[in-house]
């Protein structure tokens, strides 16, 4: 039988298009390092452009998991620079039952994963007593367009929707919306624009001007709105929480 990783090819531009949205990813990764310690699986690395932004000192070992050969080499070349980092070439179902870490990410993966409930049961199941399931991922399926199809997306997520997928021995942590600027985008774009795919050059205005002050508002409004969704979740441990 062919393997998932040996048949899978990554659809989609969304990796090339946001490579440069540096303070997106400083944001999102100011945010999630707070909970990331000792092992952690990030899951759909593609070529690395997220993971200098995630990884820091508590990390002992970063796994970075590709199942596309094509973005697993750049991958590989990219880690070289850090230290306790390392690619590997699969998808979760092909890590062996008993490999366990302290910490699973996806930053904007499960939304291309069309069993997300399977993949999240696989995902808790590697985690250990403890350990915590981190995850961003496009927010609010009204807003989903012809952007999302070209991206290779199934799905939006809501607060509703991650809290129902969320496997029974993980414990929430915190549940919150980022980019409250960037939802007005979205919606116009989803409502009045209906355009396929941004430019680069508004990829640049929104990374450059609007993620800036979108920071500090969202804190301002208690994370209730944004374009993304992050989710904090505990194997184990914990009181549920919602932010």
């Amino acid at each position: 039988m062919e393997s998932m990783t040996q048949s899978y090819q990554y659809v989609g531009s969304e990796l090339e298009l946001f490579k440069n949205a540096k303070n997106w990813k400083r944001y999102f990764g100011a945010i999630i390092q707070n909970y990331l310690r000792g092992s952690v699986l990030e899951v759909g690395a593609g070529i690395g452009n997220n993971t200098s932004f995630l990884i820091n000192e508590k990390i002992t070992c970063w796994t970075a998991l590709e199942p596309d050969r094509s973005m697993h080499v750049s991958l590989q070349e990219r880690l070289k620079r850090i230290p306790a980092a390392r690619a590997r070439l699969g998808t979760l179902q092909e890590i062996a039952a008993g490999e366990l870490f302290d910490g699973i990410v996806y930053i904007d993966v499960l939304e291309h994963i069309e069993q997300d409930r399977e993949e999240l049961r696989r995902a808790a199941q590697h985690l250990k007593k403890g350990g915590r399931l981190i995850l961003l991922a496009p927010a609010h399926n009204f807003l989903f367009s012809a952007f999302d199809q070209s991206l290779g997306h199934f799905r939006r997520y809501s607060k509703k929707t991650l809290l129902e997928l969320a496997p029974a021995q993980l414990r929430l942590e915190h549940l919150l919306h980022l980019d409250c600027l960037g939802l007005s985008l979205s919606l116009v774009n989803r409502f009045v624009l209906r355009q396929g795919l941004p430019t680069h050059s508004q990829i640049a205005f929104w990374d450059g001007l609007v993620v800036p002050f979108s920071r500090i508002l969202d804190r301002l409004s208690g994370y209730r709105f944004g374009k993304s969704i992050l989710g904090v979740w505990r194997k184990g441990a914990g009181q549920a929480r919602e932010l």
